[in-house]
């Protein structure tokens, strides 16, 4: 019986497997006519010295770890500009973005009823003034002699009652008149010497003349009518408000014609020299932060600018919204191109609890998800796997039970001991092709 013709995949094989023998028969031949001289050569050569390595000691060290946060720039000073009297707004000089100083007049009022009460006042003084005078200066010798005068008059107008009093008396005694006529005498008489004791009472005081009670008494009521005067003329001043203290418009409440009471807002105005950035603490650092740790600030609004700064306060608060800590910063001399309201970033580094050692990056090697570092001990490199805490850099922070103070750690020419060793590639390779040809 005839025999059947190989089949394609055994005749691609088998000339597969025919070109790998050739091939491995033409490396045989070519290393058996070598000669002798160039085949010993390799062994015959001088070993490679050791490569040098350079380590340092072992120290610890504080590790920190950077956290992003996000916040925003407002103003340290915020201050709104009021009125300090009633009145009509006549004239406004500022607006949004105007720079004012202290002194400097914001806007003016109607001043005509302010005036109205200066003259008033000015008039109650006057008064109250001479009135003053008159007191400290006493009684003058013509009132003295008026009195007197007054004294006689009534002395006399008494007299003359008491005898009318005793003709009628004696009449009704007689029955020329009725009892009606004495009793309407005798209450002249009596009235007539009411009189006459005031008179004496006048007289008797114009010549003692004003006592020390009085005196100060009319002296305190020229005091306040000079406070008076004072308040007055101070209203009018204020229907001309000026600002307190410098700083930048940021907005303007009234217009000429509005009528304005006595602490109604004018303008609000913020301090552009001294910021402050209020930054958002993640909730799982919320009390973990520190008055003065250092920070680093960046603006998307100013690309060229940064600006290491340490945290000023903290606020003891969460956001009910966001669950997070405010803390803030504040900028001495921020740029002029920083305004309130913009976003700003920041670095903030915070220590870690756990002890550790800090390295130069060049000492770590890695091999897929271990952090290895190469230690030296009688003369000999040895391989240990660290913990790394915390990335700062340039340098690293990391932690293993067995490290210590002092010990020698390689940095530098340990390059040789961070990968295996080459030798028996060409073998595996072999083996891979011979198991592709098995698999065809």
């Amino acid at each position: 019986m005839p025999t059947p013709p190989p089949s394609p995949r055994s005749q691609k094989r088998w000339w597969l497997l025919l070109m790998l023998l050739v091939g491995a028969g033409g490396v045989g031949l070519g290393r058996g006519l070598t000669p002798a001289s160039q085949a010993t050569a390799p062994a015959a050569a001088k070993p490679q010295p050791p490569r040098p390595i350079e380590t340092i000691a072992l120290t610890s060290g504080t590790a920190t770890r950077s956290t992003s946060m996000l916040g925003q720039v407002e103003a340290s000073e915020s201050a709104t500009v009021r009125t300090r009297t009633s009145g009509v707004v006549q004239q406004v000089l500022v607006q949004p973005g105007d720079r004012i100083t202290p002194g400097m007049v914001v806007a003016i009022l109607d001043d005509t009823d302010q005036r109205l009460a200066v003259a008033e006042a000015r008039a109650r003084l006057a008064q109250a003034r001479s009135e003053l005078a008159r007191l400290e200066v006493g009684t003058r010798q013509e009132i003295i002699a008026q009195r007197q005068a007054e004294v006689r008059a009534a002395q006399a107008r008494e007299q003359e009652a008491q005898d009318n009093s005793e003709r009628t008396r004696s009449l009704v005694n007689t029955g020329a008149l009725s009892r009606r006529e004495l009793v309407e005498a005798e209450s002249r008489t009596n009235a007539v010497r009411g009189e006459r004791m005031q008179a004496q009472a006048e007289l008797a005081e114009a010549t003692a003349g004003p006592t020390r009670e009085e005196i100060d008494a009319q002296r305190a009521n020229v005091a306040a009518a000079e406070s008076a005067l004072n308040q007055a003329e101070l209203a009018v001043q204020r229907t001309r408000i000026r600002a307190v203290s410098s700083g930048v418009i940021q907005t303007r409440q009234v217009s000429s014609g509005d009528l304005v009471e006595s602490g109604d807002e004018i303008a609000t105005k913020v301090n552009g020299s001294q910021l402050d950035v209020f930054l958002e603490v993640p909730e799982s650092l919320s009390g973990s932060v520190r008055a003065g740790m250092p920070v680093e600030l960046t603006a998307r609004a100013l690309p060229n600018w940064r600006d290491r700064a340490t945290l000023t306060g903290i606020v003891p608060s969460a956001d009910t919204a966001s669950r997070r800590q405010r803390v803030r910063v504040r900028l001495s001399n921020p740029p002029a191109n920083l305004l309130p309201g913009m976003a700003v970033q920041a670095q903030l580094q915070l220590p870690s609890n756990t002890p550790s050692f800090v390295v130069p990056r060049d000492t770590l090697t890695r091999r897929e998800n271990r952090w290895l570092v190469f230690t030296i001990a009688d003369g000999k490199a040895r391989q240990l796997e660290v913990e790394l805490v915390a990335d700062m850099g340039e340098k690293m922070a990391i932690a293993n039970p067995q490290l210590r103070q002092g010990q020698a750690i390689v940095v530098r020419g340990g390059d040789g001991m961070n990968y295996p060793a080459a030798s028996g590639r060409g073998i595996r390779i072999k083996r891979e092709i011979i198991a592709h040809l098995d698999a065809i």
